[in-house]
């Protein structure tokens, strides 16, 4: 992902978009994050390059433009159906589409063909069964992020604290997006 390659984050601003953004950035990527308007400096402040605001950019011309109409190499993605087609549209030929989430409900049925028409893409839609299933490289990647913590390359960003009785309202505080970092649950 280094070496100023071009990666689109939507959900820029929040607990695992900050996050990935700080990696991205740690291993010399440009990052383009993609937020709601009022999380823009929330995304500059995880190390975005560029913010595009959702709803308000035309994302894919956007990375057009930002790229010199290279795009990205690599889109991560936990929105889902609203971003899917725009995702697409972002990548540069044999980018890489990471789609790993749904909030806004689950990414239409894609064909081979469409990938191969927008330049030979690459789609995945990873699951965490898939990364722990082996319990040796689940306590490598768990020992990655908590170097990457201990070394300051990504700063854990709790947004609020709610106490368990409350887990209603933590939960619709993700769902209209108005969190911008991690939620937590306290019992």
């Amino acid at each position: 992902m280094g070496n100023g390659k071009v990666v689109l984050l939507y959900g820029a601003a929040g607990g695992v978009g900050q996050i990935m953004a700080r990696w991205a950035k740690h291993l010399g990527a440009h990052v383009i994050g993609v937020v709601t308007k009022d999380k823009i400096e929330v995304a500059r402040s995880a190390g975005c390059d560029d913010v595009l605001v959702w709803g308000a950019d035309d994302v894919s011309a956007e990375v057009a433009r930002l790229t010199n109409g290279k795009k990205a190499d690599v889109v991560y993605d936990p929105i889902g159906r609203d971003t899917f087609e725009a995702s697409l549209d972002s990548l540069r030929s044999r980018g890489m589409f990471v789609s790993f989430g749904a909030s806004s409900g689950v990414p239409p049925a894609v064909t081979v063909d469409t990938l191969n028409k927008k330049g030979s893409l690459f789609l995945t839609r990873p699951s965490i069964f898939a990364y722990t299933a082996d319990a040796d490289e689940y306590r490598d990647r768990a020992q990655d992020v908590l170097s990457a913590v201990a070394t300051g390359i990504i700063k854990p960003s709790i947004w609020k604290t709610f106490p368990f009785v409350d887990v209603v309202q933590a939960h619709a505080a993700i769902e209209s997006r108005q969190s911008a970092g991690a939620v937590v649950l306290k019992l």
